[in-house]
């Protein structure tokens, strides 16, 4: 547990600067607090999976059919207003893979992320986007990894996690402390072998998430007070 208050401590508090977060994943609403409470503590925020598609469409891009909080796009946009407030660069997705189904096997094409077509859904970050993040990612010195940026349980839509991932691992032999927390990075973390190519992989789970979100836990509690 140690370990784990430590590590959160490095990004939250104590982490050599440029800090850079990567919130990926499906959904605003599940990562709005975490969002919101590291503001005052980085540098760069990099946005992307399937979140992304709230702040894209509330910025007046088409997003086609692709995952979509219609409730949550004035929080996007306070959130990107709170991020300049606090000189945090956020990185919203350039270009994107789309398909026509939601399907390994479905027909891909690569486009603009403001300008899906209809029937057609974003499930990969493109490549310009890959580059960009490449070139936070290796600038930092501190860095959290919480979300997947594409559906990389399917091989075809996995290629921009996969890519962060190899950033992250060079950034991390470069001499930067990363951490990667939450439930789909983890998991992609282990399945590919890039446990011994980053600082931390958080065995906390949610409880990790709950410290991001700078709520005091119980047990963390009882240790520290």
């Amino acid at each position: 547990m140690t370990k784990e208050l430590n590590a959160i401590e490095k990004v939250l508090g104590k982490g050599e600067k440029p800090v850079t977060a990567v919130i990926g994943g499906s959904k605003v609403s599940s990562k709005i607090t975490i969002i919101e409470n590291m503001l005052s503590a980085v540098d760069n925020l990099v946005i992307g999976g399937g979140m992304a598609f709230t702040f894209i469409k509330a910025l007046g891009g088409a997003i086609g059919d692709s995952l979509v909080e219609e409730d949550k796009m004035d929080l996007a946009l306070d959130i990107l207003k709170k991020a300049r407030a606090h000189n945090v660069e956020v990185f919203l997705p350039i270009d994107v893979v789309i398909a026509d189904e939601f399907n390994n096997d479905a027909n891909t094409k690569l486009v603009d992320i403001y300008e899906i077509p209809e029937g057609w859904m974003g499930l990969d970050s493109g490549p310009k986007s890959q580059v960009r993040i490449h070139d936070v990612i290796v600038n930092s010195r501190t860095i959290l990894w919480n979300g997947p940026l594409g559906v990389f349980e399917m091989p075809s839509f996995a290629g921009g996690t996969i890519a962060l991932g190899e950033s992250i691992a060079e950034a991390t032999r470069l001499g930067a402390f990363s951490l990667v927390g939450g439930g789909d990075s983890v998991a992609f973390v282990k399945q590919n072998n890039y446990e011994d190519k980053v600082s931390y992989v958080s065995t906390g789970g949610g409880a990790m998430l709950e410290s991001l979100e700078g709520l005091e836990l119980p047990g963390v509690a009882a240790i520290t007070h």
